[in-house]
């Protein structure tokens, strides 16, 4: 835009030709690595992946007593199992759970003998009161992705999983240059004429708040030559400046002229009372604002422009807090005796804000790190059913909901990748992902909960993967199938093979300890089906029916040494440096209702499919083949 004194630009146009001219300069920050525990509230420079499975070992989730499960079974009300001292080892919340043991019982459960036994009324199942490896965070998951705020929970999540340091963005320096003749420092006394100058303290505050460090000069008094001095040291010093009055059109307003001797000036006023009077300028790749001197209207222009600025220089949106309504996906029981928080998913979907609760145990810090918001159920409160209306406290912009794709469906690591190379193309928008497996995927599909849904359903009959299931959950259809990738399934066990493990009937030998998927994923539906066909019992296989909720929890379990094999993706097993033993290739698509098919976050969603930086990471993970994906294969 030409140089334009004192004209009435919207601030729509005004504001965008300033930040575009930016961009194009090539304004934005460099990075520096700080320690994580000092790193709240800065902006990731690159995602931040797990060094360290949390918990990295099994660990005790009660006070009580560890032991093995199989020695309580048959203990009831009338028949009571009394355990002998050499039976049991007494643990405290946190305590490693003892070899040997896989459960623990409460003290509140375990009545004592004067002789050292103790006596159980009710048995114990296996795994119980015990907090598994990777039960928080798996190593190698992605903690935080690029351009996002560290929070104080996250911090914790970082330090958790192995993370000491994390690479940050620069926080911009600006320069605030006080100018005026009649203009002087605080006191308690001035004298007649003089004005106070306090914008400065003003404006410091809201760029701290905003996340830059302001560094104000001394007052400039109304010289044309050193006002342009003193402008020609911040550009040098700072990355954007701050020219506190002297914007107007009076006989000693010289920000206009010494911003364009300096540099060069986009816009001289703009369509906002107040604030009329304000300059946009550049030089080089560092900004100017020429700031009106009254204090609203100086306030004004920095909340329209300066925060846009730094929104463009840390790639984020900007932050606000509020309450909304909002549907819960899925019921949430609680207790009579205490307030609950319970932090939530959530992102509109057809026209509804939907809250999905996420995990609820004390010891998972990830959940909040990840929560868009907090549901409060008050004490004497039971909880609510699925599908009521609930008033959340939102920890994020109401405006990034309305922004935020909703996948709740089978898992893979390479939702996190989209989500961050989604929100990198657009930092406006973000991806919130539940796993719930692909028979939950679909039924949140059904009851317009989702825009996507990771699935992989094998047809028993012919082979296929997805169209059959699509089919019978969707007679009258008004969904798509979205190709996404084909992925190596197979049996991931510890590195070297120690047990030599080739085949699933090896899992039915009794050394074997199996960890499986959740019911209702299609992993856990694949490995029903290869025991069926193989004719392999799974009542022979030990674990069969110890579940975990992503293939990264089951490639920690065997990594940490508490299960010996267990069905996932090759890109698990890599992670975590496990032997892999290849069973099939399956087809993992998208399945997206046609109320989301046009949504622009969608569409977004769709060309970082089909992106070299998608293919890119996916071959840096291993196991993926891609041949068209964000492609539709099918509508329904």
């Amino acid at each position: 835009m030409a140089f334009q004194y004192l004209t009435n630009t919207s601030l729509k146009e005004a504001r965008t030709a300033f930040l575009d001219a930016l961009k194009s300069s090539g304004f934005g920050p460099d990075t520096e690595t700080v320690p994580a525990a000092e790193s709240c509230g800065r902006i990731t420079a690159a995602a931040v992946y797990a060094a360290i499975s949390a918990p990295h070992y099994l660990a005790s989730a009660m006070d009580g007593i560890a032991l093995r499960a199989g020695l309580t079974f048959g203990a009831t009300e009338t028949t009571p199992v009394t355990l002998r001292e050499e039976d049991f080892i007494v643990v405290d919340t946190g305590d490693p759970v003892p070899d040997g043991c896989d459960a623990v019982v409460m003290t509140e459960d375990v009545i004592r003998q004067e002789d050292g036994s103790v006596r159980l009324y009710a048995s114990a199942s296996p795994w119980q009161h015990i907090r598994q490896i990777g039960e928080d965070i798996c190593a190698g998951e992605m903690i935080l992705p690029s351009h996002m705020r560290i929070s104080p929970s996250a911090i914790g999540a970082m330090l958790a999983a192995g993370v000491l340091s994390v690479e940050v963005l620069r926080r911009p320096r600006i320069g605030i240059i006080p100018t005026g003749d009649e203009i002087v420092p605080p006191s308690a006394d001035p004298k007649p004429g003089d004005i106070v100058e306090f914008n400065s303290s003003i404006f410091s505050a809201m760029i701290r708040e905003w996340d830059g460090d302001p560094v104000v000069y001394p007052i400039v008094p109304d010289d044309r030559e050193l006002l342009r001095s003193a402008l020609l040291t911040a550009i040098k010093e700072c990355d954007a400046v701050l020219l506190n009055a002297g914007s107007s059109a009076g006989r000693e307003d010289y920000s206009a002229e010494v911003i364009a001797e300096t540099g060069t000036v986009l816009c001289h006023g703009i369509a906002i009372k107040p604030g009329k009077p304000a300059i946009l300028g550049l030089s080089g790749n560092k900004a100017i604002l020429g700031v009106p001197g009254y204090p609203v209207s100086g306030i004004l222009v920095l909340t329209e422009i300066l925060r846009p600025l730094l929104d463009v220089w840390y790639g984020t949106a900007p932050d606000s807090g509020q309450t909304v309504d909002a549907v819960l996906s899925r019921p949430v029981v609680s207790g009579l005796k205490y307030q609950e928080y319970v932090r939530v998913h959530m992102g509109r979907v057809n026209g509804r804000l939907i809250a999905s609760p996420l995990s609820r145990g004390s010891g998972v810090v990830s959940s909040f790190m990840k929560a868009d918001g907090i549901l409060t159920i008050p004490q004497g409160t039971e909880g609510h059913a699925a599908g009521e209306t609930v008033r959340v406290k939102l920890l994020r912009p109401a405006e990034a909901l309305d922004n935020t794709l909703v996948a709740i469906g089978s898992h893979d690591p390479l939702l996190d990748e989209c989500a961050d190379l989604l929100h990198r193309a657009d930092p406006g928008l973000f991806m919130s992902s539940s796993h719930v497996g692909s028979m939950g995927g679909i039924m949140a599909v059904r009851r317009g909960e989702a825009h996507v849904a990771g699935i992989h359903l094998l047809n028993e009959t012919d082979g296929t993967y997805n169209t059959a299931s699509v089919r019978r959950y969707f007679p009258k259809g008004g969904v798509s199938l979205v190709e996404c990738v084909g992925r190596t399934q197979g049996l991931m066990v510890a590195h070297g093979n120690p047990l030599g493990i080739r085949s699933l009937q090896d899992l039915t030998r009794d050394s074997v300890r199996y960890v499986n998927r959740q019911k209702g994923s299609g992993t856990r539906i694949l490995t029903d089906y290869l025991c069926k066909t193989e004719g392999v019992s799974s009542r022979r296989i030990s674990g069969y029916d110890r579940e975990e909720f992503t293939h990264t929890s089951v490639a920690a379990q065997i990594a940490a040494g508490t299960a010996d094999a267990g069905m996932g993706i090759y890109s698990a097993s890599r992670l975590y440096g496990l032997d892999f033993l290849p069973l099939c290739t399956e087809q993992y698509d998208l399945l997206i209702p046609d109320y989301a098919i046009g949504l622009p976050m969608v569409q977004r969603l769709l060309e970082v499919l089909r992106s070299d930086d998608f293919r890119q990471r996916l071959k840096k993970m291993g196991g993926y083949t891609l041949k068209n994906p964000g492609a539709i294969r099918r509508h329904f």
